[in-house]
């Protein structure tokens, strides 16, 4: 039988654990999208695979199917593009290397604006590794955790709002590639990328760009998310079912990190089926 057959729906294709900026273990983040009726996920933390065999291991003990994902980080211009990758080959030399100099350069980066914080604030790098496990890919969420911590904010949302915000003195810029080889990284480690939340408020990606990473094998846009905006949805809808596209669906799930919830959006059986068809990178782990 094909092991495309095997799968179940509903399915969420983007959710984060400790290993990133979510809030909960592997396990703890499988056993919420099942909690929510989910009966496939993938883990999608930023720019690492770290949390795969424990995910696997606890959404197989729940009989449910597991999507090896990972959230790669790119930017055109000023803005983030975040490059959902699926499937891929978790050892591929070039995808491997490059995730490895985006989490240094994170790692850099958290040291320098926490040093710029801590003129003004009272909060040093030991409460923001603190908030860290170990292996995690340490980023402005968790000097937002640690910020809470020390009761100079309340929540992340007013974190990023104000100490972390980009338009802030203490900001720092991130590494990380072009969106056009970002995905030519994915496509080359057999994986299959779709553009995370790519309709938000920062707008639309230039046409000519989107058509370049098209043309390098983008596989499709996450359509249903909470910070997409309507004018632009449709811009990307009608592009997908021109070029017969995937469309994917999501909660970008981060536990405590942030109010969305394992399944207010996801993503249609027939879409997860040519996401799997379409891999060579690696396989779904089913229960």
């Amino acid at each position: 039988m094909p092991a495309t057959q095997r799968f179940e729906g509903p399915s969420d294709l983007h959710l984060h654990s400790v290993h990133s900026d979510g809030t909960e273990s592997p396990a703890q983040v499988m056993a919420a999208a099942h909690a929510h009726g989910l009966r496939t996920a993938a883990l999608t933390d930023h720019d690492t695979t770290s949390g795969w065999a424990e995910a696997a291991e606890a959404a197989a003990s729940l009989g449910m199917t597991f999507l090896p994902g990972m959230e790669l980080s790119s930017r055109h211009e000023w803005r983030s593009v975040h490059v959902l990758a699926y499937l891929v080959d978790p050892d591929d030399a070039e995808l491997r290397a490059m995730t490895e100099r985006i989490r240094s350069s994170r790692l850099d980066r958290a040291r320098l604006m926490a040093d710029r914080i801590s003129r003004d604030y009272d909060v040093v790098w030991d409460d923001i590794l603190a908030q860290t496990t170990d292996g995690a890919t340490v980023g402005r969420p968790h000097i937002a955790d640690a910020l809470v911590a020390r009761g100079l904010v309340r929540d992340r949302a007013e974190a990023f709002s104000g100490i972390l915000s980009p338009r802030g003195d203490y900001y720092v810029a991130l590494y990380a590639p072009d969106p056009l080889t970002a995905v030519q990284l994915v496509v080359g480690a057999g994986g299959v990328p779709v553009i995370a939340h790519p309709a938000g408020r920062a707008g639309l990606l230039p046409m000519p760009l989107m058509e370049r990473m098209l043309a390098a094998g983008l596989a499709g846009f996450e359509l249903e998310h909470r910070e997409n905006v309507g004018s632009a949805v449709r811009t990307l809808r009608t592009l997908c079912r021109e070029r017969d596209l995937i469309v994917t669906g999501s909660s970008d799930y981060h536990g405590l990190g942030k109010p969305n919830q394992p399944g207010e959006n996801t993503t249609d059986d027939a879409m997860v089926t040519r996401i799997i068809e379409r891999a060579t990178g690696s396989a779904p782990v089913y229960p």
